[in-house]
C-alpha cells in the first residue's frame, strides 16, 4: 500500500447538511476548511462547480453527520431563500444580496425548519418557522411579519430538531432531561398549534430522535423500543431488523432517513457491524432495495433525486446524488483532493469475541499483515467509528500497521442493550471488553503483547489508561490524547449538554458514599501508579471538555511511582488539534514512540 503523505492528513474539508433546494436545480450544502465556514451549493447536474451563497455573518455548522444549521426556505412572495443558524446565535435569512436577521435573542439559534412538503391549504402563505434556541425552547417565527413565540412549556431540559407538518399545524421535536441523555430516554413531542395541546410519544425502554412527517402528515422518526434503532411510521416500523438506521443523538442535524415525495417509499441507512449501507423500501410491499454501499447521512429527497454524504474505506467524504430507478450515484463534490491512490486499501474484516462474561465483542481489523498492531478505542464512549474515511486510521494501516477498531459495551450500533451495558461501568467494562478483544487478537496471530500498542482519545483515553494498569501484560505501551482520568472531576467542569453524563455511566453525583466509591473505583486516575507500560499523552491548553489539569495530576501520579510517561502540551489547543504544526508534531512523536517501544519482527500470517 502507498504511505498516506501527512500532509493529506491535514488537506481537505468538512462537507455537512447536503439539501436539495424546493426546485431540483441545486445542492446546498455546508462546507468549512482552515476554520472557516460557508454554504455552497452545486448544480444538481454535476458540473462540480462550487458557488459560496453566504456572505454574513459565517454559518454555525454541525459536525460529521450532524448539522442543524440551515433549511431552505420558499416564499409564494419572495421565491427560494436561505435561513441560516450564524456564529453569532442568530437566525439569518439571505436571498441572493439581501440578507435580514430574523432573531434578536442574543443566545444561541439554531435547527431552523419548515414544512418540507406543504400541503395545498397552505402553500399560497408564508411559511412558518420553527428553530430551537440553547438547545432548550422551541420557538415559531413568522418571518414576514416578524411575529415569534416560544412553544415548549419548558418541561424538558433539552429540546432539539424541530419539525413542522404539511397543513402547518403539528410542530414536533425531540425532549428529554437529565440524568437521562438523549439516547437513553428522548421522546417526541407533538404541538398542536390550533388545539394548543401536546403529546408525547413514548415506548418502553426506548429513546426517539429524528421527528418529521410523511408528504401525507404521518410522524415519522426513529426509536429502538425493540432494542434497534429503527424507522417508524407512527408506532409501525418501516422495517423491523436487528440493525440500527441512526446513530447516537451528539447534535442536532441527523438525517438518517427520507421519504419520497410521494410517501410510497422511504430511504434508509443501515449499520452493519459498522459497515454502512443506503436501502430504499417501498411501503405498500415491504420490498428492500440496497441502493449502495458505505456510510451514508444527511439524506434529502425530492423529485426523483435523493442525496446524501457518502463515506468509506477507501472512499474519502463526498457529495453524492442518486437518481431513482435504476438508482445511479454521481459525485457532486469532494472534501478532498482526488490525487493519491486508493485502490489498494482493504476493506476491514468484522471481528467477533467472547468477553470473559461470555458476551460477544465486536471489533474491526484493517489489515496490514507485518504483526504489528494498533487497537483503537473511539471516543464518547456512546459512539462508534464507522467504516468511513479516517486518514488517522489509513496513515498507520500504510505504514504496516494493523489497526483493530475496538467496539466495547457501551459502543453504539449493536443494539441498545449493548449500548446501555455500560451503564455503572464505565472506566470497568470498556477496559475489560478492550482487554479480551486484545487478547483475541493474539490467540489470531495478528500481534503480540510486544508488538501491541493501545490509542485512544477523551473518553478512548481513559479506556487506554485502564488497560496499562490493569492489563499491562497486554500491550507494549499506549497513546492518549486529551485522556478523561478523574471521573469526578469530569462532572465539575463538563459542558452542559454532558453535565450529567456520569449520572448513568458511573452513578449519581449525590455525595452519597456509594457514589464516592463509584467515581474512585471507576477513575483511572486512583489507580495510575500502577502504570506498568511506557505512555504518551498529548493534551491542550484550553480543552473545555477535559480540562488539562486533569492529565497534569495523572502525570505527577505515574512519575512519582516510576513510570514511564511523555506528556507533550499543545498551547491553544481544545479538545482536538487543529493547528497544522500540532498535527504534524502530534504525528511525528506518535511514529517516535512506537518505535521506541514496540520490537519490530517479520510479518506473521494474517
Amino acid at each position: 500500500m502507498q504511505p498516506i503523505p501527512l500532509s493529506l492528513i491535514r488537506a481537505g474539508r468538512d462537507l455537512t447538511e447536503p439539501r436539495v433546494s424546493p426546485s431540483g436545480e441545486h445542492v446546498g450544502f455546508v462546507q468549512r476548511a482552515s476554520g472557516a465556514a460557508s454554504i455552497n451549493r452545486v448544480a444538481m447536474s454535476g458540473d462540480m462547480i462550487e458557488r459560496q451563497v453566504t456572505f454574513g455573518p459565517p454559518p454555525a455548522p454541525g459536525r460529521g453527520l450532524g448539522g442543524g444549521c440551515y433549511t431552505w426556505f420558499e416564499s409564494p412572495q419572495q421565491g427560494i431563500s436561505l435561513v441560516y443558524a450564524a456564529t453569532d446565535g442568530e437566525l439569518w435569512r439571505q436571498d441572493g444580496v439581501r440578507l435580514e436577521r430574523l432573531t434578536q435573542h442574543g443566545r444561541s439559534a439554531s435547527a431552523p425548519a419548515v414544512a418540507e412538503q406543504r400541503s395545498s391549504a397552505v402553500e399560497t402563505t408564508t411559511p412558518a418557522l420553527v428553530y430551537v434556541v440553547d438547545e432548550a425552547e422551541v420557538w415559531l417565527i413568522d418571518p414576514s411579519s416578524g411575529e415569534q413565540r416560544r412553544l415548549d412549556d419548558g418541561r424538558h431540559a433539552f429540546c432539539f430538531d424541530p419539525a413542522i407538518s404539511p397543513d402547518e399545524r403539528i410542530v414536533s421535536w425531540q425532549g428529554w432531561s437529565p440524568p437521562d441523555m438523549a439516547w437513553d430516554a428522548a421522546v417526541r413531542v407533538d404541538c398542536d398549534l390550533v388545539a394548543g395541546t401536546t403529546h408525547e410519544w413514548r415506548a418502553p425502554d426506548a429513546a426517539f430522535q429524528q421527528p418529521r412527517f410523511t408528504p401525507q402528515g404521518e410522524p415519522i422518526h426513529v426509536h429502538d423500543g425493540s432494542g434497534w434503532l429503527n424507522v417508524h411510521i407512527g408506532d409501525r416500523p418501516v422495517v423491523s431488523e436487528p440493525l440500527e438506521h441512526a446513530g447516537p443523538t451528539w447534535g442536532m442535524g441527523n438525517r438518517s432517513f427520507a421519504v419520497s415525495p410521494d410517501g410510497a417509499r422511504v430511504a434508509f441507512v443501515r449499520n452493519e457491524a459498522g459497515h454502512g449501507a443506503l436501502c430504499v423500501v417501498d411501503l405498500a410491499s415491504g420490498a428492500i432495495e440496497q441502493i449502495g454501499r458505505g456510510v451514508h447521512g444527511h439524506l434529502s429527497w425530492v423529485g426523483d433525486t435523493l442525496v446524501a454524504i457518502r463515506s468509506g474505506a477507501r472512499t474519502p467524504t463526498q457529495l453524492v446524488r442518486y437518481e431513482a430507478d435504476p438508482w445511479e450515484r454521481t459525485s457532486l463534490a469532494f472534501t478532498q483532493p482526488d490525487v493519491w491512490d486508493r485502490s489498494t486499501l482493504p476493506e476491514p474484516e468484522i471481528v467477533e469475541a467472547v468477553a470473559a462474561d461470555g458476551e460477544t465483542l465486536h471489533a474491526r481489523r484493517f489489515v496490514a499483515g507485518e504483526g504489528r498492531m494498533l487497537a483503537w478505542v473511539h471516543g464518547g464512549p456512546t459512539d462508534q467509528w464507522q467504516v468511513d474515511w479516517r486518514p488517522r486510521i489509513q496513515y498507520w494501516l500504510t505504514r504496516g500497521w494493523d489497526v483493530l477498531v475496538v467496539d466495547p459495551r457501551g459502543t453504539t450500533g449493536h443494539g441498545r442493550a449493548y449500548q446501555q451495558a455500560l451503564h455503572g461501568r464505565w472506566g470497568r467494562l470498556d477496559v475489560d471488553d478492550t482487554a479480551d478483544l486484545i487478547r483475541h487478537a493474539h490467540r489470531s496471530g495478528w500481534a503480540d503483547p510486544a508488538t501491541t500498542v493501545v490509542i485512544g482519545g477523551s473518553s478512548g483515553g481513559l479506556t487506554v489508561l485502564g488497560v496499562l494498569t490493569d492489563h499491562s501484560d497486554l500491550v507494549a505501551g499506549g497513546v492518549a490524547s486529551y485522556p478523561v482520568s478523574d471521573l469526578k472531576a469530569l462532572t465539575e467542569v463538563t459542558h452542559r449538554f454532558e453535565a450529567h453524563y456520569t449520572d448513568t455511566l458511573v452513578a449519581p453525583n449525590d455525595g452519597s458514599a456509594e457514589s464516592e466509591a463509584a467515581f474512585a473505583r471507576l477513575s483511572p486516575i486512583h489507580r495510575a501508579d500502577r502504570v506498568a507500560s511506557p505512555l504518551l499523552i498529548f493534551h491542550g491548553t484550553d480543552d473545555p471538555v477535559v480540562p488539562i489539569s486533569q492529565t497534569e495530576a495523572l502525570v505527577e501520579t505515574i512519575e512519582a511511582a516510576g513510570g514511564e510517561v511523555d506528556f507533550v502540551v499543545f498551547d491553544g489547543e481544545g479538545h482536538g488539534f487543529r493547528q497544522p504544526e500540532h498535527v504534524e508534531d502530534e504525528y511525528e512523536r506518535t511514529e517516535s514512540f512506537l518505535a521506541r517501544v514496540v520490537a519490530q519482527r517479520s510479518p506473521t500470517s494474517s
